[in-house]
């Protein structure tokens, strides 16, 4: 039978499933794709945070709807994407080695050089949907640098694990990690 942890988020409440990561460690699977309620009420808040920047990052895909939505509620400003696979309209891609909590194999994220070029001197804002281990995190660091871009701030919706107690993090809520019969595990 199907264990949830409930929690409010932004003002909403809501059950996220808890599922196996490993023989000893569960996680509660947090998803916002097709929660537009959820995705606008977090970017709302997140942007009340936010600190001067110039543009947004995030990878490819869980963040996509946030980093969106914050961009539209932020005037349409423009934001940038590190996708899981160089496409072909991509120029001299960048790319880096990450390998997330969900993920079972290592990936890689790629920035396009055209994407490159405006990051060049700006002040970059990363954003994502969760942040655990901080590697999907620290392998934004490395393109938004290698572009030349300065990071000036991390914001996600939920901490999760160790990045709860990381002082340069921005986010919502805390999130905890389970154990393997899906009770929360105090930090």
């Amino acid at each position: 039978m199907q264990k949830y942890y409930h929690m409010n988020i932004a003002g909403l409440d809501r059950a996220l499933p808890i599922c196996p990561l490993n023989d000893k460690l569960s996680i509660a699977g947090f998803v916002i794709f097709g929660d537009p309620e959820l995705t606008t009420a977090c970017a709302e808040e997140l942007l009340k945070r936010a600190p001067e920047y110039d543009y947004m990052i995030t990878a490819e895909a869980k963040g996509i709807p946030l980093v969106h939505e914050m961009s539209r509620l932020a005037g349409n400003r423009k934001y940038f994407l590190a996708r899981k696979a160089p496409k072909l309209y991509m120029t001299k891609v960048m790319d880096v080695e990450v390998r997330s909590i969900t993920t079972a194999r290592d990936q890689h994220l790629y920035l396009d050089q055209l994407d490159a070029d405006e990051m060049k001197g700006k002040k970059i804002l990363i954003v994502d949907d969760v942040i655990s281990t901080g590697e999907s995190l620290h392998a934004l660091e490395t393109l938004v640098e290698r572009a030349g871009g300065i990071v000036c701030g991390r914001m996600a919706i939920l901490a999760e694990g160790d990045a709860q107690s990381r002082s340069d993090l921005i986010y919502l809520e805390k999130l905890p990690l389970f154990t393997k019969d899906g009770q929360p595990i105090e930090a």
